[in-house]
């Protein structure tokens, strides 16, 4: 499988990715969330782990704009992400309109997990 990674943070981009690798798969990122639904438009990617909290635009607005473009509405995402209370988790997945919901720090078991669900 594809993913593109969406974090302002490089320590988890490369520290995601190379648990994506180590997996079998292939995995992009990006360190803002601009020309990324180019990226989706023409990547046919499997997944978008998108982080929440970052300075340009945060995961929320980015993922409503994803949304309402026809060509990335279904698109599927992960928030990756630490806020990690169960109430913005809910808020993530339930009002934002996330497909899964990963609290940072990440570990390899939660990330299969996640991606048997794909």
């Amino acid at each position: 499988m594809r993913f593109l990674i969406v974090d302002d943070s490089a320590v988890d981009r490369r520290f995601l990715k190379s648990l994506l690798e180590e997996l079998g798969h292939q995995a992009d990122s990006c360190e803002s969330t601009a020309g990324v639904i180019d990226k989706l438009v023409t990547g046919n990617y499997t997944s978008v782990f998108l982080d929440i909290v970052m300075p340009e635009q945060d995961g929320y607005k980015f993922l409503r704009e994803l949304r309402l473009n026809r060509s990335t509405t279904k698109q599927h995402v992960i928030f990756y992400s630490n806020k990690k209370m169960p109430v913005e988790v809910n808020y993530g997945i339930k009002r934002a309109g996330a497909d899964d919901y990963l609290p940072k720090p990440i570990t390899r078991e939660r990330l299969e997990r996640a991606l048997q669900k794909l």
